[in-house]
């Protein structure tokens, strides 16, 4: 996928060409068309940072999600996904870190795609397609990480 970029942080390798699969995946299983997305890999701080300027929010998150199309359907955006908050997560709930990114890659997406989090009820609609896609894709992308550093 030409108009995908993938890029890591010196914490994690991931390989660029499953995430390249997955989300072309989750573009047409969402009947959508990617324009153009970055995904970034970063560090807790560099996320931090994005958080502080961008969102007026002082505090640590495991992913943030730029739509800049404003569209639904046609994707132009920029995905943040902090590599440390990924290993946490993966450790606090008892999951592989490869099943965590592809739940932050998926959960990404989603708001690209039109979900929100914000309220109660938009946070379980969104979390109930994010977990029924997470089952679906995670079996297949069972080493998409070949490499972290804690």
């Amino acid at each position: 996928m030409k108009n995908l970029s993938v890029s890591t942080s010196k914490k994690i390798k991931v390989e660029k060409r499953s995430v390249h699969s997955l989300v072309t995946k989750l573009s047409n299983f969402l009947s959508v068309k990617l324009e153009s997305l970055n995904i970034n890999f970063v560090d807790a701080e560099y996320l931090l940072n994005i958080n502080k300027d961008y969102l007026n929010h002082n505090y640590q998150t495991d992913i943030i999600t730029f739509n800049y199309s404003g569209s639904n359907t046609l994707l132009d955006g920029e995905i943040f996904i902090s590599v440390d908050e990924a290993i946490n997560n993966a450790l606090k709930y008892s999951v592989t870190l490869d099943s965590e990114i592809v739940r932050l890659v998926i959960h990404g997406i989603l708001h690209l795609v039109g979900f929100d989090d914000e309220s109660a009820s938009e946070k379980r609609k969104m979390k109930k397609q994010e977990n029924m896609l997470t089952e679906i894709f995670e079996k297949e992308y069972k080493n998409i990480v070949v490499e972290y550093d804690y």
